[in-house]
């Protein structure tokens, strides 16, 4: 099975083109340092740099908040 600690591992493209497979918490560091090109979610590849990416940058959100309520 492709699993770390009950989690999946993420699919990853580093720079110099090698794949691998990390654990999910091991990515926003590898972002950060600029290790990794692309990796694979749910919806597809994500090219870093290029694509959205959850928590990286965008403009705050001004409208009220449903999670609240």
């Amino acid at each position: 099975m492709d699993f770390f600690g009950g989690r999946r591992k993420i699919k990853v493209v580093y720079k110099n083109g090698a794949e691998d497979r990390i654990a999910p918490s091991l990515l926003p560091r590898l972002i950060d340092l600029q290790e990794i090109a692309r990796f694979y979610r749910a919806d597809g590849w994500v090219t870093v740099g290029i694509d959205r990416i959850r928590g990286m940058g965008g403009l705050a959100y001004r409208g009220e908040d449903r999670r609240l309520a």
